[in-house]
């Protein structure tokens, strides 16, 4: 008894030869499905985590980009906050141009000359540099020169310094020669 089952039950003669073959021909069918169904459940299960992959990788790029959009959104609005912050100072702490300001103090704004007329003691202030002239929505005011300051660190283009007179050097043979400022015509 050592043939196969189909043998044996060939000779016995319970199966006929169309019979075992019909048999043969469905297990090698059933085989196929088979092999085809764990091919492409494996191909399923690539698909399934490949999609899984894919939408973990768009669920951190929409994080990363959301993370981006908040730090520039937070940026915005502190720039916002700085820029109220220096407008409130210098409304609060300007000091008021004389109405009948005699002297025109001449400075550069945006490489073109421009003027104030102040009186002798602003002028000297200014000379000095305990003054500063701050610029906001195109019109001038004058500061104390601790609030320039803390301006100027903020947002440097709102103020304009004048730098007081420098020292001439020691070697200088026109150092006697000093050019008034404040010259009168």
């Amino acid at each position: 008894m050592a043939g196969s089952l189909k043998d044996q039950l060939l000779n016995m003669g319970l199966v006929d030869k169309k019979k075992a073959k019909q048999a043969e021909t469905e297990k090698r069918q059933q085989k196929k499905k088979a092999s085809k169904a764990r091919k492409s459940g494996q191909a399923v299960v690539d698909e399934q985590a490949e999609k899984q992959q894919q939408l973990e990788q768009q669920r951190k790029a929409k994080q990363e980009k959301d993370r981006e959009l908040n730090r520039q959104r937070d940026e915005e609005r502190r720039n916002r906050e700085i820029e109220a912050q220096c407008r409130q100072m210098i409304n609060q702490h300007h000091i008021a141009l004389p109405k009948d300001g005699e002297v025109a103090y001449n400075f550069v704004y945006d490489k073109k000359v421009k003027t104030l007329y102040v009186d002798d003691t602003l002028q000297g202030q200014l000379i000095r540099g305990q003054l500063a002239i701050a610029v906001l929505e195109e019109k001038f005011y004058l500061l104390p020169d601790l609030f320039a300051e803390k301006i100027e660190q903020r947002i440097p283009d709102y103020v304009i310094r004048i730098e007081p007179e420098e020292e001439p050097d020691e070697d200088d043979p026109y150092a006697d020669y000093k050019i008034p400022d404040d010259l009168m015509w």
